[in-house]
């Protein structure tokens, strides 16, 4: 599928009440479409993997285009160069979820790149840190414990950021790790009662809400049943 081809099928599903929407749950509507994501998902299996295609589409602003690039690029061939350069362009809570999650955390990178974001000031790159930490706890299956365990440290240091997408990133990140297995899940509940001791309005919420479902009923019971296998 060609590129032009790709920008004109994306704008003839362009959809203004959707982008209306999309502004009212924090979507930055500049450059925005209304395109749904089934409706990406779809033209990214028809695209295929293609990574020339996917930097052209990043270069073009349109913030479906960028989403549709997350998709389709190809992680194998993702430098770090790359990595940088996308994320100072992140000016969206959900283009730096697809990109992390679906691009970002496949490649050798992620957790390298997920410590150092954790760290930067600038909002949707330190957010991107902890979406990293949350999607390799997710789905790098064969990842030793000891490189979760680094990311608690990190989680409670930067646990007092006020910002809501970054706190948000923060609480993600501390559940999908607690959630993992049950060492960590004793691990990352240790490390929220931590963080409720801190000053702040936020780390005590991350703290709180983490807690309520890494001790609850349904999470033990899964861990439980993986301790018995």
């Amino acid at each position: 599928m060609q590129y032009r081809k790709i920008i004109e099928l994306l704008k003839s599903l362009s959809d203004p009440k959707a982008v209306e929407g999309m502004a009212r749950f924090g979507i930055n509507p500049k450059g925005t479409l209304g395109v749904s994501i089934p409706n990406l998902r779809k033209i990214a299996k028809a695209a295929g993997k293609d990574h020339e295609m996917a930097s052209q589409l990043w270069k073009s602003g349109i913030h479906e285009a960028r989403l549709l690039a997350g998709f389709i690029d190809d992680p194998a061939l993702v430098t770090l160069e790359q990595m940088e350069k996308w994320v100072s362009d992140f000016d969206s809570w959900d283009i730096c979820d697809q990109v992390c999650s679906n691009l970002f955390g496949k490649t050798p990178f992620a957790y390298k790149k997920a410590i150092e974001w954790a760290g930067r000031q600038k909002e949707f790159v330190k957010r991107a840190g902890f979406v990293l930490m949350a999607a390799l706890a997710v789905h790098d299956k064969v990842a030793g414990e000891n490189s979760f365990e680094k990311f608690l440290s990190v989680i409670k240091r930067e646990a007092s950021d006020e910002r809501n997408f970054v706190k948000k990133a923060v609480n993600w990140a501390l559940r999908q790790i607690g959630k993992r297995n049950a060492r960590l899940n004793r691990l990352a509940v240790k490390t929220a009662a931590e963080i409720q001791n801190l000053q702040s309005r936020s780390a005590r919420w991350i703290a709180a809400d983490a807690i309520r479902e890494l001790e609850s009923e349904a999470v033990q019971r899964r861990l439980g049943k993986e301790r018995k296998k």
